[in-house]
């Protein structure tokens, strides 16, 4: 038995099999990772949008282990360094008046909800078909996909789901018992799908007419991914509330919520041990620095992959990117995978491509080579 049976048989054997995976990945650097077998990749799943920076950043490495030579963690019943820098370039980069801290994009989702909330004395919400904001029980409660969902009913908070682009779908449903409504700017477990035009305004309009919270999960979308901060930010409207996570520390578990002004928790109301770590916020500040010098060259790398994959029909914001395959959308991930290009299948046929935003002209090159190659 080979190493990597052995592997996969210890796996099995003490790891709860809640996913599906082959592949062993050990090292990585920039857009390319390895595996157990010595195999190369050009990483275009970046560990689901997480390393905006690509793999191991020497920026990011080196601020994360000079904060370990000094403090690992010192909870939150003590200010802990970094955090306040960090929380003043989040507000900073988004608009907004403070932020919170947790560990994960479902947390921050969790943290959003308790404040919509705690805020507006109200229960309910409102969330689209498709969408998706996480598997704790609070963030599944908003999370439409039955599948995953269903099984853990009955959830809270209550919930009402409409069709994403549908203003009077969601006229309808919204009323004066609304806390808030979650929305990703752009859908990405569902395949990177792209709101009608005025929808996002349209959104905020309804809001404000109701008085609930429009809250933006941009776990998936921010951190610079579109091409800046926020994917808000380019339809020009503005949030009450806005989760992050995923490339907000290259890939070191961490997550926020930014608020707007008059929106904030107060003592007691929310806290937790781990988030806003020493070494979370090394890295996240280590993190928006990389990004910042990376924001001005995503567009062009956006117009690169869109022109090279023009025959599929591309939708392309920034390095987001999602192409319409069908049933076959496994086939080609495998197809890709044999010619060196990490790739995955979001929901209903949809190849998605979130890569570190440091992939280079000739990384999108050759990526745009295989796909087009493995869908004929």
């Amino acid at each position: 038995m080979n190493e990597m049976n052995d592997y996969r048989e210890m796996d099995a054997r003490f790891y709860m099999q809640a996913f599906g995976r082959n592949l062993k990945l050990v090292k990585g650097a920039g857009s390319r990772v390895w595996d157990a077998d010595g195999n190369e990749y050009i990483d275009c799943v970046a560990g689901i949008a997480v390393c905006s920076t690509g793999h191991c950043h020497p920026l990011v490495v080196n601020a994360i282990c000079e904060q370990a030579h000094r403090l690992i963690h010192c909870s939150n019943l003590y200010y802990v360094p970094g955090q306040a820098e960090c929380a003043k370039k989040l507000v900073e980069i988004t608009g907004m008046a403070k932020a919170f801290f947790v560990n994960s994009g479902a947390e921050a989702n969790e943290a959003a909800i308790k404040l919509a909330r705690i805020a507006t004395g109200r229960k309910k919400f409102v969330a689209f078909e498709n969408g998706f904001h996480g598997r704790t029980m609070g963030s599944l409660a908003v999370t439409h996909k039955p599948a995953i969902r269903e099984p853990f009913e009955p959830l809270e908070p209550g919930c009402s789901f409409v069709p994403y682009g549908d203003l009077d779908a969601l006229a309808r449903v919204i009323g004066d018992d609304t806390a808030g409504v979650l929305i990703e700017p752009i859908q990405g477990e569902a395949g990177v799908i792209f709101p009608p035009e005025g929808f996002l305004a349209g959104v905020r309009e309804l809001c404000d007419r109701h008085g609930a919270l429009l809250i933006a999960d941009e776990v998936q979308t921010g951190m610079g991914r579109t091409g800046s901060w926020l994917a808000l930010q380019q339809a020009d409207v503005a949030a009450d509330i806005v989760s992050l996570a995923k490339g907000i520390a290259s890939g070191f578990p961490m997550g926020a919520i930014v608020a707007r002004e008059g929106l904030e928790f107060k003592r007691g109301e929310h806290g937790s041990t781990f988030a806003g770590g020493p070494l979370a916020c090394a890295a996240a500040l280590a993190t928006i620095d990389v990004i910042e010098g990376l924001l001005p060259s995503i567009p062009e790398k956006a117009r690169r992959f869109a022109a090279a994959l023009a025959d599929h029909d591309p939708r392309v914001r920034g390095l987001m990117i999602g192409i319409t395959v069908g049933d076959d959308c496994p086939k080609v991930q495998e197809k890709c995978l044999s010619q060196g290009v990490l790739v995955n299948c979001a929901a209903h046929g949809n190849l998605r491509l979130v890569p570190p935003l440091t992939i280079t002209d000739d990384e999108i090159d050759r990526v745009a080579g295989v796909i087009n190659g493995a869908l004929g």
